[in-house]
């Protein structure tokens, strides 16, 4: 794991460095509304379903819609095998917009493995994702798909939650993500994006578990040039109710 790690912060670096000289910024202020549910239907199996409404200038007009529903199996008590399918619906937003919004279709699989460490609930989700990202040009009713352009991507998150409340049900809640392109389609961009995360937590016995985040995001665009530092305001919801 420790390898893996120094290899992409190396990776990510090097290209850092290189569009150095020519590098653009983009800031953005976004609100996302977030679902995450994972139900079991049986010991070991479950379904996984999410939902996310994202918004750009501050709430105000569309950034993505994504929906991602996909199957869990509970290998054992610390491993969680995910794989499914991802719609995303993606408009114009930000100082560099794509030139209409266009939709993408995505497969996924991922592992979770989790642990403890002191008082900090830990957890590593390792998830390869493979990329449709759709081509648009303008129709009579919007935007119509011409093609579909296939990309591969890496992400590696840890997470770590400990309580501040136990009889309230507080807790704190933080991540860092990173994300990594590779494949022949890939442009100037191997490099896609990193996120860090910080919120306060409440959990809610059956109804899950409620967070109110800030997220700040590093997206760097398919030219290699162009970077957006994206300042979010998140609320997610988390749900483990049991369809058994």
């Amino acid at each position: 794991m420790r390898t893996l790690a120094i290899t992409l912060l190396v990776v990510s670096f090097t290209g850092l460095a290189a569009a150095q000289d020519e590098r653009v910024w983009d800031t953005n202020t976004n609100a996302w509304l977030m679902y995450f549910g994972d139900h079991p239907v049986s010991e070991r199996w479950g379904v996984h379903l999410e939902g996310q409404l994202r918004r750009a200038d501050a709430g105000l007009t569309a950034q993505q819609l994504l929906l991602r529903p996909a199957v869990n199996y509970q290998a054992s008590g610390n491993l969680l095998l995910t794989a499914g399918w991802a719609f995303i619906q993606t408009y114009r937003s930000g100082g560099f917009p794509p030139p209409s919004r266009f939709p993408e279709q995505r497969f996924f699989q991922q592992a979770i493995v989790k642990h403890g460490v002191g008082k900090f609930s830990v957890a590593h989700r390792y998830r390869l994702e493979q990329r449709f990202i759709g081509s648009t040009l303008p129709g009579l009713d919007g935007p119509e798909v011409q093609d579909w352009r296939y990309e591969n991507r890496f992400r590696y998150m840890v997470r770590g939650t400990v309580p501040i409340a136990r009889r309230k049900g507080l807790y704190l809640a933080a991540y860092e993500e990173f994300f990594m392109n590779f494949g022949g389609n890939v442009a100037s961009n191997v490099f896609d994006q990193n996120r860090l995360y910080g919120a306060v937590g409440k959990r809610m016995g059956r109804a899950g578990n409620i967070e109110w985040g800030y997220l700040n995001q590093i997206v760097q665009k398919r030219n290699g040039r162009v970077f957006a530092a994206n300042h979010t305001v998140q609320i997610g919801w988390f749900s483990n109710f049991s369809f058994r």
